[in-house]
């Protein structure tokens, strides 16, 4: 059962998100969390999501303040596509983590296989 939930936590942020993303594989364990988190995408093009509205990044900042009503401890969890300059992804967790949000998270896909050791 504990692997149940396990899967769930990994796959659930990943099902409420409609912007297409080809994340990369990695085998870190979930994020656990009770809140719903909000989610921004970063699309190969660039383009910068919040939830599944498209934003300029230099209204992201507003719009998470408005969402999250000013919580600073919103979890919030970056999507970026795997082909994308990971500067961009970097532009995008500062502009977020200098309006004072605390939980910043990168979100990845779970590899196909395990890795060996």
């Amino acid at each position: 059962m504990l692997v149940l939930l396990i899967i769930f936590m990994v796959t659930a942020p990943l099902l409420t998100v409609g912007v297409p993303v080809d994340l990369p594989k990695a085998s870190a364990p979930a994020v656990p969390g009770q809140d719903e988190p909000l989610v921004v995408s970063i699309r190969e093009n660039g383009d910068v999501y919040l939830n599944e509205t498209k934003t300029d990044l230099d209204q992201l900042v507003p719009r998470l303040q408005a969402i999250s009503q000013n919580n600073a401890d919103a979890r919030i969890f970056v999507r970026g596509d795997k082909s994308l300059a990971y500067g961009r992804i970097i532009e995008v967790m500062g502009a977020i983590s200098s309006a004072g949000y605390k939980k910043v998270s990168l979100i990845s896909q779970m590899p196909d296989h395990p890795a060996r050791r």
